[in-house]
């Protein structure tokens, strides 16, 4: 795991989808993350669930250039693209490649010009209990649980766990735990207070990105 690792209190989940109908989806993508840093994003991750390999790996190096040296970079779903795009880590569900796999893959990865070897971040998809004890044994740096509240970001959603949901999760894991769902300027502080180190967000984000950034980090400090 990445001895470097801090998870940061708001987690930017930039979702390609919300950008699909624009005239030009990548300048869309990439005005909306310079628009997250500039406001004091750190962390951003990136997911498409809809685009091919070459239109993601396009998309990902892109946003890699805006934020290289300024915030990390997470990809979604996809080790391998997570590597030709030199992110900064990947996010895995549970349907994907466990952590395990993941982990051995990156750190296969060769050391690069300077000789160092990269310290990659893995986050990990959980739901509930059974799933947050699982992934607490696991190889990953943070755990995300959820949804918190009902979401709209996912055609279908898991059952909404509510804040209890994530007091049981801060129980269940002495890992990073990053909640996710429904989470916005509203009830973010009532997710910290039930045990979250960090709040994943979407749909509060996509107006106004710079100054919602802002508004929630003025929050979660």
């Amino acid at each position: 795991m990445n001895p470097r690792f801090q998870i940061p209190p708001l987690y930017p989940i930039l979702d390609a989808a919300r950008f699909l109908a624009a005239l030009d989806p990548m300048a869309a993508m990439a005005e909306f993350v310079e628009d997250l840093v500039k406001g004091g994003a750190t962390l951003i991750q990136y997911r498409n669930k809809s685009a091919n390999t070459r239109a993601m790996l396009s998309h990902a190096r892109e946003l890699r250039r805006i934020t290289l040296g300024r915030a990390e970079l997470i990809m979604n779903d996809r080790t391998d693209l997570c590597i030709a795009a030199g992110c900064d880590g990947v996010h895995l569900g549970q349907d994907d490649l466990s952590p395990v796999a993941a982990r051995r893959i990156l750190e296969s990865v060769l050391p690069d010009a300077s000789g160092e070897k990269r310290q990659w971040w893995i986050g990990f998809s959980t739901h509930n209990l059974e799933q947050i004890a699982e992934a607490e044994q696991m190889p990953v740096d943070y755990i995300a649980v959820g949804p918190v509240f009902a979401t709209v970001s996912k055609d279908n959603p898991d059952p909404v766990i509510g804040l209890e949901g994530v007091r049981r999760a801060r129980q269940a894991t002495s890992k990073p735990l990053v909640a996710i769902g429904g989470i916005t300027r509203k009830n973010c502080g009532q997710v910290m207070e039930a045990g979250a180190n960090s709040v994943a967000v979407i749909s509060d984000l996509v107006e106004s990105p710079s100054t919602a950034t802002e508004q929630f980090l003025r929050l979660l400090r």
